[in-house]
């Protein structure tokens, strides 16, 4: 891609993004989110492959659809109470409309079905914006409305996610399918507590999209795109994929690594208010979650060729270890000494 173009669609994206997080008008807000969608699709579309070109139109029907059911939102609820602000949303059958968008946005369960065909027909780079940049305008429309949206819907929506993306995710061999089921999973933890603590959604949310990234960026450098290739990575890059397997644990939300933090917070807070069977649920669901993060990282460093997959050996390049991911992978596994200062800021 023309490098004067994948800055403009850079730029829109961060655009869109800011217009979204930073508007009180619906309007505006919908005009970021229709600026983001269409910067996306050519960073989707970039190698002009079927699968690419499959994964771009599923994404924008999606992201149309979302959107406009966004602005008919909206618009029925300046229809019945003349308010426009984006926290004056009080009319029932627009919550709930309102929130069916922001699922199809989100891929939350049932909406889902689009993400992991998206994300595997993108490139690792535009599969990283899809996680993480791309989800931050609507978790901000959601922690804007939390308090007019139907808590059992947002619950019921976390937990299926939760469920789904643990289980859909056992049986894949593409990296980037196992990913999407991750953030799908990851985005129930996020929806169940937001309509008692928005602010922790946002911290699981900033945890979440640094652990990701450290991964994205990580798969990126070593070209990794399925299982069997990346079991040829420990003899490439060794302190590598031993910073994956902790990075991977992270994500999976084990004790004594960053990824714990927000899945503490939230299982406390859901304790707090009276939900204990819910987060019972989520803590076991995880389990399923935490067997795909286990198998990547067995693939990552635990196999070691010669072995009996079938797979094509790929250049053994001495390519330097990205600063960037050596910052992010020794923050997804070393921030859960701060966790006594986030009650004082929550």
């Amino acid at each position: 891609m023309n490098p004067q173009a994948k800055l403009i669609f850079t730029i829109s994206l961060l655009l869109g993004t800011t217009i979204t997080i930073s508007s009180n008008h619906w309007i505006t807000a919908w005009a970021g989110l229709e600026i983001n969608t269409l910067a996306i699709l050519p960073l989707i579309s970039k190698y002009h492959h079927p699968r690419a070109i499959e994964a771009a139109t599923k994404y924008f029907l999606t992201q149309a659809a979302a959107s406009a059911l966004v602005l008919f939102s909206s618009m029925t609820n300046a229809w019945h109470t003349g308010q426009w602000d984006i926290t004056q949303l009080t009319h029932p059958t627009s919550c709930l409309i309102l929130t069916t968008a922001i699922a199809m946005k989100l891929g939350l369960v049932p909406f889902h079905f689009w993400f992991p065909e998206v994300l595997q027909g993108s490139p690792l780079t535009t599969g990283l914006l899809l996680s993480t940049i791309m989800k931050l305008p609507p978790i901000t429309l959601l922690y804007m409305t939390s308090p007019a949206l139907n808590p059992t819907l947002l619950t019921s929506m976390a937990i299926l996610s939760t469920a789904l993306g643990g289980w859909m995710g056992l049986n894949q061999t593409q990296i980037r399918k196992i990913l999407a089921f991750s953030s799908i999973s990851h985005l129930g933890w996020m929806t169940i507590i937001i309509s008692y603590n928005p602010k922790l959604t946002l911290l699981s949310f900033c945890m979440y999209a640094l652990m990701t990234t450290a991964v994205f960026l990580t798969l990126n450098s070593i070209n990794a795109s399925k299982l069997s290739t990346l079991m040829t990575m420990w003899t490439k890059a060794p302190s590598l994929s031993a910073m994956l397997l902790l990075t991977l644990l992270s994500l999976a939300g084990l004790p004594p690594l960053t990824g714990f933090l927000p899945k503490w917070l939230i299982i406390q807070e859901l304790t707090k208010q009276s939900m204990t069977p819910a987060a019972l649920a989520l803590s076991l669901l995880s389990l399923l979650g935490l067997f795909f993060y286990l198998r990547l990282a067995y693939c990552a460093t635990i196999t070691l060729p010669p072995h009996t997959t079938n797979h094509m050996k790929q250049w053994h390049t001495n390519k330097p270890t990205n600063t960037i991911i050596a910052i992010l992978t020794t923050v997804s596994i070393t921030l859960l000494p701060i966790s006594p200062l986030i009650p004082t800021t929550i």
